[in-house]
């Protein structure tokens, strides 16, 4: 159980803040830097649902489902596994978060038509939001491949499964917002040269 009483604790004054497992790191430290990603990405997802609660409600539900799983995700990646027992059972993503975002990736692609080209961020204000959530979470994963590659860091495969699965999602849901892709801008490879 989370509980927040005071906001301002001054122990990160150093420059350092607690892990999940009581390790402190620079704020500056990778891991941090993958959590602290996951968070921004969550925050630009919480942007685009401004633009998606009345008018696409089923989309809206998944969306909020993210948004929850990837606070799961900032949790799993703040406590890392170094083997030393905790005192209480860490937050893991596991397979079925996976899977649940295939399937909705399945779902919301089944009313879309196959691409031609490449899609310009853009068309209506939830999809250009979408957009910059998806690239936010690419490069959230960018970080926690580099961070599962460095000695001594772990993250898990279902973790690095989920956010990849995520981007995939929001780049389905963009194009869903733009009317099923009927308002996709698409690229056109040298128009302006």
């Amino acid at each position: 159980m989370v509980r927040l009483n005071k906001i301002y604790t001054r122990t990160g004054d150093d420059g350092t803040t607690g892990l999940g497992n009581g390790e402190r790191r620079l704020k500056s430290d990778l891991r941090v830097a993958a959590y602290g990603t996951v968070d921004e990405a969550n925050a630009c997802i919480g942007l685009a649902r401004l633009h998606t609660g009345e008018s696409n409600p089923e989309l809206d539900g998944m969306l909020a489902r993210i948004q929850n799983d990837m606070f799961d995700l900032g949790a799993d990646l703040s406590a890392p596994d170094t083997g030393t027992p905790l005192a209480y059972e860490p937050l893991r993503i596991i397979e079925a978060q996976v899977l649940r975002v295939e399937a909705e990736i399945d779902q919301l692609n089944a009313s879309l038509s196959p691409l031609r080209s490449f899609v310009l961020p853009g068309g209506t204000p939830a999809s250009a939001a979408l957009h910059l959530a998806r690239t936010v979470s690419r490069r959230a994963e960018r970080i926690m491949v580099e961070l599962a590659s460095k000695p001594g860091e772990q993250v898990t495969e279902a973790a690095l499964h989920y956010i990849n699965r995520v981007s995939d999602f929001l780049f389905v849901a963009a194009r869903a917002a733009n009317d099923n892709g009927a308002r996709d801008v698409l690229w056109v490879p040298g128009k302006n040269r």
